[in-house]
């Protein structure tokens, strides 16, 4: 029996997707979980997998298009069975804008680099800011146009004649960031709560499992990862995902820690982390951290959290309010560790302090319960032997 193929929906914020290229060629034999097609998102690009073996009967989205989530990609027939060609993708689902013509001037460089590639996503923002394409020198593979080159040369457009004025067009991850949190700050009544807890007995700790584990690390952000997920136990409400007019309350409490790129931020989910001991959090977020640097991050290493938490103490930020990533309902925000004077008992002494910010969707939890989790986090930070116990 014949399978369809449809364009996943990979996190609740993805609505589409842009066909890359075909791994496969109509006719060709297949496995299930082999590479079928690549995939471009707003998030990410990654590799579709096949959901059966057999033989790949019909492409239904040629390479370069861009369709919604759900979408029927292509059908895989059964060895010697014969499937006829469903219908193509409605043109009214396909995107509506032409592609830019290119002027003869444009057309001598074209001519001469005939065989070069253009990034779909590429090839959408030149034809959005008429940039000939013919006239963009790719930095890719095999001098493959990329996003990146396009933005130089809309910069390069932009840019008076009578002025060096530097020009940075706010597109692909970056345009995404800026409409989610809109919307995030549009949608919620966000509320900050800051708070600052005592982090000597954890950075006292953390220095004598570093030297253990040195071929991971262990950072402050690690321990307050552990401290959190232990904190979302005990107050669900903050674990849960926003859905209409319901509020979901999840059972797995799964972290998204903020990473910093170039381009913009994305989030890499560690899941289960309540059930996970400090060694394997540590381990498993480093990773994560070097796989979405490098550009690795699959789909499901950046989907699926039910809470974020972000850090800026590595920029020496003492406190910040961060912007929840929607559907999530909180976020927590982690300022650098610094020692400084404080009174304990009367007495002057010196304490290595941390403020933690909790950012809160009120129309879903009010102030005193938000309070009594950033409390919560706050005091496993402070008696943090627990960890190790």
């Amino acid at each position: 029996m014949a399978t369809e193929v449809r364009l996943p929906q990979w996190g609740m914020e993805m609505a589409e997707g842009t066909i890359v290229k075909w791994l496969k060629k109509e006719g060709d034999a297949i496995k299930e979980g082999e590479p079928l097609v690549e995939v471009e998102t707003a998030k990410i690009d990654t590799e579709l997998e096949s959901i059966a073996s057999g033989i790949l009967a019909h492409i239904l989205v040629p390479e370069g298009e861009t369709i919604p989530i759900r979408t029927v990609l292509a059908v895989i027939a059964e060895p010697g069975e014969q499937v006829p060609r469903p219908q193509a993708v409605p043109s009214s689902l396909l995107p509506t804008t032409q592609p830019t013509p290119i002027s003869a001037s444009a057309a001598t460089p074209a001519q001469e680099r005939p065989n070069v590639q253009v990034v779909p996503a590429a090839r959408r923002l030149a034809q959005q800011h008429g940039i000939e394409l013919g006239l963009v020198q790719g930095s890719g593979p095999r001098g493959r146009i990329l996003i990146a080159d396009v933005e130089h040369a809309i910069a390069e457009q932009a840019r008076p004649a009578d002025q060096e004025v530097p020009v940075v067009p706010i597109v692909g991850m970056r345009r995404t960031i800026a409409t989610r949190m809109l919307q995030s700050l549009q949608t919620m009544a966000q509320v900050t709560l800051t708070t600052e807890a005592d982090v000597t007995d954890a950075m006292t700790l953390r220095e004598g499992l570093a030297r253990q584990w040195s071929e991971n690390g262990l950072s402050p952000l690690h321990l307050v990862i552990k401290a959190t997920a232990q904190a979302l136990k005990d107050h669900p409400r903050l674990n849960a995902l926003q859905d209409e007019d319901q509020v979901r309350l999840m059972d797995q409490v799964n972290i998204g820690v903020a990473v910093s790129l170039a381009e913009g931020l994305l989030t890499p989910v560690v899941r289960d982390v309540d059930q996970k001991s400090l060694a394997e959090i540590a381990r498993e977020a480093h990773q994560l951290a070097i796989k979405t640097r490098e550009g690795k991050a699959r789909p499901e290493d950046v989907t699926g959290g039910t809470f974020t938490i972000t850090n800026l103490g590595t920029y020496d930020i003492d406190a910040f309010t961060p912007i929840i990533n929607p559907p999530q309902v909180a976020i927590l925000g982690v300022g650098r560790a610094v020692d400084k004077p404080v009174i304990k008992k009367g007495q002057i002494t010196q304490a290595t302090m941390m403020f933690i910010s909790l950012t809160f969707d009120h129309r879903v939890v009010d102030g005193a319960p938000a309070a009594e989790f950033l409390q919560a986090v706050k005091g496993r930070l402070e008696d943090p032997w627990w960890m190790v116990a």
